[in-house]
């Protein structure tokens, strides 16, 4: 029997729980099919419960916070070692680390908070699925005096991430977003200043071609990919979509003078001497290493690149000299007289609205965890920006980090996935139109997208 999502808390549920393939509908619920979600939901609470998913309690004697947490170098888990140690006693914090895959680590999350697991206090959330979680009532909304502490000096884009119809369901931890890595060599070589404030896509695309060099991005049929049309779609002035909270009657607006200039230059540089060979597979990863390679040149990626270059620098997985030609510049623009609009991405935590201490040591937790010093802390650590502008002012960031202040004005830049509780089937449904990236055509690629998002959201078609 197949499933069928409606909009409301118990039905986003149903929705949330079954991933890529399955039917999907954004309407209000029909009596009937209301109460097969709750019987399935029933279902599903006993065999995650039978199978001993929930997570353990405490001992009876200190409270135990249990914080779900995506995988890192071992950060968090310091960050709640620290925060125990600053409870005093009144509680104590434990982590479980989630999948490395994005859409593994939701799944994991969708489903014990649909068995209503109270042993999930805390967890860190991409910023795409704090609307889901929020829709489906799975998280617990902060007051309004608790919003104004977690949002105060906080980016723009983080704060918008982590609200939902005009509520804060998430506070942000750390923000992060890409910038443009590039090969000095290759930019002199080239003719071109990546730093230029008219500095394009078609420039650098075209300077690459002409000096015999690459530009990486990432172009798998994955979320990275959803990362890069959502950029250059919102660099280009445009949405992929608007008015989210209307469920399946949003406005889709890819199939406009912005999704056509984006189609465009993602269907240049496929088609170009400067892609990847391996274009249409390639992740963060392939296109750091593509960067590295003879004939790397520029590349978009996320701020994490210039801590890794120089930990592999110096175990000599790459060049010891790679660092020192390693030059930095604004995500490119679209449209020379219009500023570039950069993914945001990071982490936001939630506090499950099932938890025993969801109003009380879950949210003091979380106000430890995301205080500036342990942003900071958490920094200097992973090497992944913190939510907090005043951070990148810190001299140890900016000895750290020669690049913090760039990577700080490209999060306040910084153009947010859409906010939609429905987002991991608009992501699917862009994604399965715009791949390969070489067959992306402007003249009828963000048409039929448009097209194919609309007839998933009104459960008129599969993914």
């Amino acid at each position: 029997m197949s499933e069928r999502a409606k909009d409301g808390r118990g039905d986003q549920g149903a929705r949330a729980r079954r991933g890529p393939g399955r039917r999907t509908r954004g309407g209000p619920a029909r009596p009937r099919a209301r109460g097969r979600a709750r019987a399935l939901r029933g279902a599903v609470a006993a065999a995650l419960l039978a199978g001993g998913l929930a997570a353990c309690g405490g001992d009876g004697g200190t409270p135990t916070l249990h914080w779900y947490i995506n995988p890192d170098n071992g950060g968090q888990a310091r960050l709640a070692e620290a925060c125990t140690k600053a409870a005093g006693g009144r509680y104590r914090i434990v982590t479980s680390i989630l999948p490395n895959d994005a859409t593994q680590q939701r799944e994991q999350l969708i489903r014990r908070l649909a068995a209503k697991d109270d042993q999930l206090d805390i967890m860190s959330l991409d910023p795409v699925f704090v609307a889901e979680a929020a829709n489906a009532g799975f998280l617990r909304p902060f007051t309004a005096d608790e919003a104004r502490q977690f949002t105060q000096g906080v980016f723009p884009a983080a704060v918008e991430s982590s609200t939902w119809k005009g509520r804060l369901y998430a506070a942000p931890f750390w923000a992060n977003t890409q910038i443009l890595w590039y090969r000095k060599s290759a930019a002199q070589k080239a003719g071109v200043d990546p730093n230029a404030p008219d500095f394009t896509w078609d420039k650098m695309i075209d300077a690459a071609v002409r000096a015999g060099v690459t530009v990486g991005v990432q172009g798998n049929k994955y979320e990275g990919y959803m990362v890069w049309i959502n950029a250059l779609v919102a660099s280009a002035g445009g949405r992929i979509i608007s008015a989210a909270e209307r469920g399946n009657d949003a406005s889709i607006d890819i199939d406009s003078p912005a999704g056509r200039e984006a189609a465009r230059i993602i269907g240049k540089l496929a088609r170009s001497k400067a892609a990847s060979p391996s274009l249409s597979t390639d992740m963060e990863e392939q296109a750091r290493s593509l960067l590295n390679s003879d004939r790397g040149g520029f590349m978009v990626n996320w701020g994490y690149i210039w801590r890794a270059e120089n930990d592999d620098a110096k175990s000599g997985v790459i060049d010891k000299n790679i660092p020192n030609d390693l030059g930095w510049a604004p995500y490119p623009r679209v449209r020379a007289d219009q500023p570039g609009r950069p993914p945001f991405g990071g982490i936001e935590l939630g506090i499950g609205a099932f938890g025993k201490y969801k109003d009380t040591h879950a949210v003091d937790a979380v106000r430890c965890i995301t205080t500036p010093e342990n942003m900071k802390k958490y920094m200097l650590d992973s090497g992944n920006p913190a939510a907090r502008p005043e951070v990148f002012d810190d001299p140890e960031v900016r000895r750290e980090f020669p690049m913090a202040t760039m990577i700080r004005d490209s999060i306040n830049a910084a153009a947010p996935r859409p906010n939609t509780p429905y987002y991991t089937d608009l992501s699917a449904a862009v994604q399965s139109r715009w791949h390969p990236p070489a067959s992306v055509n402007p003249e009828s690629t963000p048409r039929r997208s448009a097209e194919f998002v609309r007839a998933v959201l009104r459960d008129e078609a599969l993914l």
